[in-house]
């Protein structure tokens, strides 16, 4: 399948770079046989009692440094944990610029006291670094010497200001180790919760460490060439059986966000049995994927000639997913990741 298919024409004003106040007002477009206009505060009537919200409680951590390697001025973004060196450092698969000044062995100094090891490079500005502090060490050093890592769209400098180390966190964020937001869920207020609940719509959440690749474009002609970043998710027992549960009684699962759609199917079987997970899933969908596990979707407007445009293509179909694009920049949509929201029925069920 050709990468063009998913490329369209977006108008850079369209691109959010504040999240809605209060988020609840955000717009939301239900995209089934026919294109509707609400808002989110109107979801629980959009959505039916027994329903179940997954939502990802990853939380996302200050993985974008500055540092030196000798005089030469180097930033990373952290995107992937590794297991920890053999002497108990932490390890972790950054973004490097610019990646061509670093070799293996080099060191790169952030501060004093916390400085990185290159352990490997690869093609694209791939580093591997091992880092001087164990894992759970190194998060205070992150909070006080790293930045927010805002996707690339967002036109300013990460923690120019500090409204984005709330803006950029979910409300449901509890386990850190994203270094990208699950997006679709920073729409979520008190008396929209409220509301949901009152409804008898039920929710509960599972964990996907965001990678920064969810950013990149894919590059390559083909789609069979492309090579999807691995990110490291969790479902528990106990979430698996209550997703069985309410499936087999008739609940409809809603996945709020790309990031919990990915994950839940990873770990579904071909009966659509659902299991508990623990690792890392790099699954790519793109149309002509047979959906196991979720009946509808939540999710924020994606770039042009991404996975997440490819996988709400494969959820809700190519072409009408590129006529509600061109309805949503047409009637004022914010897009990406401050941007609005759809909620999307599968192709299958219209």
């Amino acid at each position: 399948m050709k990468t063009d298919l998913f490329d369209f024409e977006l108008p850079r004003e369209v691109i959010a770079h504040r999240p809605e106040n209060p988020r609840d007002m955000a717009k939301l477009l239900s995209v089934g046989k026919d294109f509707e206009d609400h808002r989110m505060i109107d979801l629980p009537e959009l959505i039916q009692p027994g329903d179940l919200l997954v939502f990802n409680d990853t939380k996302v951590i200050p993985a974008r440094l500055k540092g030196k390697r000798g005089e030469a001025g180097i930033e990373v973004t952290l995107h992937k944990q590794e297991p920890p060196s053999p002497d108990g450092g932490a390890r972790w698969w950054t973004f490097a610029k610019p990646a061509k000044k670093l070799r293996p062995d080099d060191i790169v100094r952030f501060a004093d006291g916390f400085t990185a090891r290159v352990e490997n490079k690869l093609d694209g500005g791939e580093v591997l670094l091992a880092f001087d502090l164990p894992p759970e060490e190194l998060y205070p050093y992150l909070e006080e010497y790293g930045k927010m890592p805002l996707p690339p769209y967002i036109q300013r400098e990460a923690g120019s200001d500090n409204q984005d180390a709330g803006d950029y966190q979910t409300r449901f964020a509890k386990y850190r180790g994203a270094v990208a937001a699950p997006t679709a869920s920073l729409h979520y207020t008190d008396r929209l919760m409220l509301a949901l609940e009152e409804k008898g719509i039920e929710h509960l959440t599972l964990t996907l460490h965001v990678g920064a690749g969810t950013f990149l474009p894919v590059k390559v002609d083909d789609l069979k060439d492309h090579k999807m970043h691995s990110e490291i998710g969790h479902i528990s027992k106990e979430t698996a059986e209550r997703i069985n549960t309410v499936r087999a009684r008739g609940g409809r699962i809603i996945a709020v966000g790309t990031t919990a759609l990915r994950l839940l199917e990873s770990a579904a079987d071909n009966n659509s049995t659902l299991h508990p997970f623990d690792g890392e899933t790099d699954i790519f969908i793109t149309p002509g994927y047979k959906f196991k596990i979720v009946d509808l979707l939540l999710t924020n407007f994606h770039l042009p000639r991404s996975t997440l445009f490819m996988l709400v293509s494969a959820f809700a179909g190519l072409d009408r997913m590129r006529a509600a694009y061109q309805h949503a920049i047409q009637n004022g949509y914010r897009f990406y990741s401050y941007g609005d929201c759809s909620l999307l029925q599968r192709e299958d069920r219209l």
